[in-house]
């Protein structure tokens, strides 16, 4: 098991079995545990969308601030310089 402290980055795939633990609980969890970003990915009509949360260093209990939301193009610098094409994701 890895130590929440070692997490940098943590992903989740909503999947309709999970949308409310997702979209709710999870961002809680991962920022309470010190996670300093999540990722929430979810299908959005044939397309996908990330949803990019960091955690508030305003935030006496470390809350994420309000999540970026990508689509067609995931392009971010942190916590790594990453580009990537979101429009093919769904349908390979």
């Amino acid at each position: 098991m890895v130590p929440p402290e070692a997490v940098e980055l943590a992903v989740e795939v909503v999947s309709p079995e999970s949308v409310i633990r997702d979209r709710e609980r999870k961002p809680q969890l991962y920022a309470r545990a010190g996670v300093p970003f999540f990722w929430r990915v979810e299908q959005e009509g044939d397309d996908a969308v990330v949803y990019e949360y960091e955690r508030d260093p305003a935030s006496p209990s470390g809350d994420y601030c309000r999540p970026a939301a990508h689509r067609k193009k995931l392009t971010v610098s942190a916590p790594l310089d990453l580009e990537s094409d979101l429009t093919d994701v769904l349908h390979r």
